[in-house]
This record gives C-alpha cells, sequence and structure tokens, in this order.
C-alpha cells in the first residue's frame, strides 16, 4: 500500500509541476500545429477589391520578408533596383501577433504608410512544410481599403 501511495504522490506532482509550467508560457504561444515563428520570403500576392482582382510576383524587381519571432512579427519590402528608377520603393511595419490554431491576428504598431498604424488584421494561416499561405481582410477604412489579401511565402529559416 506504501509504494501505490508513493507512486500516486509522484504521478500527482508531475502532473501538477506540468500544469504549473503551462501556465507560464505566453498565450500567444500555446498553439496547436506547425509554428510560422521563422524568416519567409514573400513570392506571390493577390489582392482582390471591388471585383478585381490583383496578382503580384514578389520574385522580379522587389523582395518582400517577413520575420515572426515568439511575439512579434515585421515586414521589409523595398525595390532590387537600389532605388534608381520609378519602381523604387520601400516599404515597412511591424507589431505584435497572436498565433491560435490557425488563427492568425496582426496589430500593427509601426508602419511606414502611417495611416495603417494602430489596425488590426486577421488572417487564416495554412502552414505546409516550407510554405505559408496567408488569407484574410485588410481594411482601412481613413484610406478607403477594404480587401483580400492572400499572400504566398516560402520559408527562409527557423
Amino acid at each position: 500500500m506504501t509504494i501505490l501511495n508513493n507512486l500516486i504522490k509522484s504521478l500527482l506532482g508531475g502532473i501538477l509541476l506540468s500544469a504549473s509550467l503551462m501556465a507560464c508560457i505566453p498565450e500567444n504561444r500555446k498553439r496547436s500545429g506547425t509554428s510560422p515563428v521563422g524568416t519567409w520570403r514573400l513570392i506571390t500576392g493577390t489582392l482582390i477589391e471591388n471585383n478585381d482582382t490583383t496578382v503580384t510576383d514578389y520574385t522580379q524587381n522587389v523582395s518582400f520578408i517577413k520575420i515572426i519571432n515568439d511575439t512579434h512579427f515585421a515586414f521589409l519590402q523595398h525595390d532590387l533596383n537600389k532605388g534608381k528608377d520609378s519602381a523604387a520603393i520601400f516599404t515597412a511595419g511591424g507589431g505584435r501577433y497572436t498565433f491560435i490554431d490557425s488563427v492568425y491576428s496582426e496589430q500593427l504598431e509601426y508602419c511606414s504608410d502611417r495611416a495603417w498604424e494602430g489596425h488590426s488584421f486577421v488572417f487564416s494561416i495554412d502552414l505546409k512544410n516550407d510554405t505559408l499561405i496567408q488569407r484574410g481582410v485588410e481594411k482601412v477604412e481613413s484610406e478607403g481599403v477594404n480587401r483580400i489579401n492572400i499572400e504566398k511565402y516560402v520559408r527562409v529559416q527557423n
């Protein structure tokens, strides 16, 4: 009986310790499935707005990456001609995010287009191997933006 009591006490202690440790994990890290943490290169972007669809190939003339750590995301885009022609562009932004199940929510705290700052965007994410597909609605009323955004990324590093 004493051996059984000691075994039960040990098991209960292990369960309580595990539960305590799980409670210390930040909420946005309690994820099911694969984590989006890493560096991602945007391959294509599809914008659907007012029944118009625009597909952009981000492998030609521009580079766009998204970096996601445990609590924050950042994105950077620039042209590959070093700003020396009419296609010159630089865009950057970032902030906090949450990822629970397949729902990825960005809180854009910083953006080179300042009208976008302070907005939240909710996306679904589909992760398969080294590919991440992000789908959601971008709405910024002050800019007249209300569109579906679908982005396809490939993992650069974990």
